[in-house]
C-alpha cells in the first residue's frame, strides 16, 4: 500500500510494483472517479471537499476488503481517522518527497483541486501537515527524490516482508 502526498509518485510505482510482484494494482482516485462518473476536480467544484472525502474513505474501505494487490491511496486519504484505523496491520509504504520534487512532478499548472490558488505554497502547506500522519501510518519510507521508479521499486520490493 503506497502513501504520500500528491507527486511522490503513488500511482507510477504502484504500477511498476505491480508489474514486478505480478499482483494487480489498484488507485483509490481512479475508485473514486468511477463511483462518482466523474474526474476529481469535478467532485471538488461540483460536489464540496467533504462529499469527495467521504467517497475516498469508502473507496479505501472497498479496496482493503476486495483486493490483493498493490494499492495506491490519494494523498489525503490518510486524514479520514477511520482510514487510519483500516491501514494498521498493513504493509504501508510512505513515498516521501521535497517539495522541489513534488512541484516538478505535480506542475505548477496541475488541475489538482487543493492546488488551484499559489499551487507552491498549498502544496507545501499540505505536505507539511499531512507528513506526521504519512510517519506514524508507515512501516516503510522510501525518499524518492531525484530517484528512478525502477530504483525505487528495487528498494520497495526487498522491504517487503517474505
Amino acid at each position: 500500500m503506497l502513501i504520500g502526498p500528491p507527486g511522490s509518485g503513488k500511482s507510477t510505482l504502484g504500477r511498476l510494483l505491480s508489474e514486478r510482484l505480478g499482483l494487480g494494482f489498484r488507485d483509490t482516485d481512479a475508485d473514486v472517479e468511477a463511483v462518482a462518473g466523474k474526474p476529481v476536480s469535478d467532485i471538488f467544484v461540483e460536489d464540496g471537499e467533504t462529499r469527495f472525502r467521504e467517497l475516498e474513505h469508502e473507496a479505501v474501505r472497498r479496496a482493503l476488503a476486495e483486493h490483493d494487490g498493490v494499492l495506491s491511496l490519494g494523498g489525503g486519504a490518510v486524514l479520514h481517522e477511520e482510514t487510519q484505523a483500516l491501514l494498521a496491520g498493513h504493509h504501508v509504504v510512505y513515498l516521501q518527497v521535497g517539495l522541489a520534487d513534488a512541484v516538478q512532478r505535480v506542475g505548477l499548472a496541475s488541475a489538482r483541486p487543493l492546488l488551484v490558488l499559489n499551487p507552491r505554497s498549498q502544496l507545501k502547506k499540505l505536505m507539511e501537515e499531512r507528513r506526521p500522519v504519512y510517519e506514524r501510518l508507515a512501516v516503510v519510507t522510501v525518499v524518492t527524490d531525484k530517484r528512478e521508479p525502477e530504483e525505487l521499486a528495487d528498494e520497495i520490493v526487498k522491504g517487503l516482508p517474505a
